[in-house]
């Protein structure tokens, strides 16, 4: 299943909204790993970047829940979504990265571009869902604004250092 194909189903719908979960639980525990790892002497403006980040994937991960709630379809086993996102989104380690900002920064560009290709695959379908297509396309954009909101932050405190 992939974003670039348009949405026919109630299941492919279910499928690509559980791929939004776990990728905003990567972001999350990203977001989490790299808090850990910095030192006590934890800049108090990137300390509060991640705090948010983890924030909002969580709250992201609710709306989606809902969302897929809403089409009462049976669930895709979380191992087969997993194995998708890190084959597709996955390619990267925290440490691959020239610090927390650049991993951050990585971390919400591809979740933006993930919510904007979900996005253009269900308006690019004509395809009747369970659930009302407006509340979901709205949802959807408005993750895809925190997630665009989120880059322009990181991209701040990046400017600033």
């Amino acid at each position: 299943m992939s974003v670039s194909q348009r949405v026919t189903t109630d299941g492919q719908l279910a499928r690509l909204l559980q791929i939004g979960i776990v990728l905003e639980e990567v972001v999350e525990a990203r977001a989490h790993h790299h808090y850990r790892s910095l030192d006590a002497e934890l800049d108090p403006e990137v300390e509060a970047l991640l705090e948010d980040a983890a924030e909002e994937s969580a709250d992201h991960r609710a709306r989606l829940e809902e969302l897929i709630e809403g089409l009462g379809v049976d669930s895709i086993p979380f191992d087969e979504i997993e194995s998708l996102v890190d084959a597709r989104y996955g390619r990267t380690r925290p440490e691959d990265f020239d610090g927390v900002l650049y991993d951050q920064l990585c971390n919400e560009e591809t979740a933006y571009k993930f919510y904007d290709d979900l996005i253009e695959a269900v308006t690019g379908s004509d395809a009747a869902f369970s659930i009302d297509r407006e509340a979901l396309l709205r949802t959807l954009e408005t993750i895809r604004n925190e997630e665009a909101e989120g880059v322009r932050e990181v991209t701040e405190v990046m400017e600033r250092r």
